[in-house]
């Protein structure tokens, strides 16, 4: 969903439901019907209505309300459900120039992500799971191992920074991150960053702040 904060509040917030259970309800005078619905949400966002904030060398002209206002259009509950949050600064001519040189082939990402559903699998037999993503929270808490570094999320807990699904969701991401690197359990640096990815920070400044 491109410029998600522009879709009407009441339409984020009907992606609520079908986040969290994987299923569309529909309900109607003498019919109530349900619907698989499991999907990947991606949402993108300007930092403010013309796109301009955190521009270096570009002038935002929005008033600080109306930055808060577009930013509030996406509420608490929709952001909570989200996994993954990341902030993108504008790209530089170094970015740019750098975008031409080699990476990692998308054939070895690939057998990274093989590899790491293997990984899942093999751990969630015997359950009626198969991926991190489908593991509801009570089983990740009480009969997965906990992630090193666990108290990171628990810390962020107890000071208002993360809830209680949020936690959850730290060690999904941590649980991920060990199995893509291969790792039977994540260490204490996956779970560092995973909370930094679920709160869109760096790694380094996240673990001073709550390790």
């Amino acid at each position: 969903m491109g410029e998600a904060p522009e879709f009407a509040p009441q339409v984020l917030d009907a992606l609520r439901t079908p986040l969290e259970s994987g299923t569309v309800s529909i309900a109607r005078s003498e019919l109530n019907a349900r619907f698989p619905a499991a999907f990947q949400l991606v949402l993108a966002a300007n930092p403010c209505p013309c796109g301009m904030a955190s521009t270096p060398g570009a002038e935002c002209r929005c008033p600080p309300a109306a930055v808060r206002r577009y930013a509030d259009k996406i509420s608490g509950p929709v952001r909570d459900r989200v996994d993954i949050a990341q902030a993108f600064l504008p790209l530089r001519r170094s970015h740019l120039k750098a975008a031409g040189a080699e990476g990692e082939p998308s054939a070895r990402v690939a057998e990274r992500v093989v590899e790491a559903r293997e990984r899942q699998r093999s751990r969630l037999h015997g359950t009626p799971w198969r991926t991190n993503g489908e593991v509801p929270g009570p089983y990740l808490r009480r009969s997965l191992p906990a992630p090193h570094g666990a108290q990171l999320a628990w810390d962020a807990l107890d000071r208002g920074r993360l809830s209680a699904r949020g936690v959850d969701k730290v060690f999904r991401l941590a649980w991920s991150v060990a199995d893509l690197a291969g790792r039977d359990r994540p260490s204490r640096d996956d779970t560092a960053l995973a909370l930094a990815m679920r709160r869109g920070e760096q790694p380094g400044i996240l673990a001073r702040e709550v390790g």
